[in-house]
């Protein structure tokens, strides 16, 4: 029985990447650092400390840079962010289907409610700053049947939740990559969704 579904947010319902890249732009050239933003918002998914380190941020520093970037996000990449194609009909065909949608998404709680609100997304619960298996623990206190992701992080939380894993090639990762972290299922995107959906739980 379905009764909820669970979407991450960044490549999966939203593509936030032009305002990313002008973000941490912005956060290299005040800071003086050699941040890439081109790369950051190809590689959308894991924590932003994840990436900071990944970029040689100085360990100390990262607080303070994470706090500057999250600062910046609303007024710089909101207003650049699209709602990827598919994304209005999938939330209609779970609401169709009687059940609820959520969003469990790596990102700052706050920023990502602002995408949400900004594009008018029909979503009925949304619990930021969980990545990977962490959010299991928002899929199961909300009962997610599925969880919807690009990411193999996104398919290693649906699994540890016993939620249906569905992949969409949106993001960076392969489908095989998806497969290989767990997927049950993987679609070129979110427009193929609501037919699996009807498919599967009609």
């Amino acid at each position: 029985m379905l009764t909820c579904v669970g979407f991450d947010l960044d490549m999966t319902l939203i593509d936030p990447r032009p305002g990313m890249v002008a973000a941490m732009n912005r956060l290299g050239e005040d800071n003086d650092l050699p941040l890439d933003g081109e790369q950051f918002a190809a590689h959308l998914g894991p924590p932003l400390e994840h990436s900071l380190r990944g970029f040689g941020a100085p360990e100390e520093r990262i607080p303070d840079l994470v706090t500057q970037f999250r600062t910046n996000y609303p007024a710089i990449v909101i207003p650049r962010t699209v709602a990827l194609p598919g994304v209005r009909e999938s939330l209609q065909a779970v609401r169709e289907l009687d059940a609820t949608t959520l969003v469990v998404t790596g990102k700052f709680g706050p920023n990502a409610d602002l995408h949400v609100k900004a594009l008018d997304l029909a979503v009925d619960h949304l619990v930021g700053d969980l990545w990977s298996t962490s959010k299991a623990a928002a899929l199961v206190e909300h009962g997610a049947t599925v969880y919807v992701g690009d990411h193999i992080g996104d398919m290693h939380g649906a699994r540890a939740a016993g939620a249906v894993a569905v992949g969409v090639l949106s993001g960076p990762c392969s489908r095989d990559e998806l497969v290989e972290a767990g997927a049950d299922v993987v679609l070129g995107s979110l427009i193929e969704f609501p037919e699996w959906l009807r498919n599967r739980f009609a």
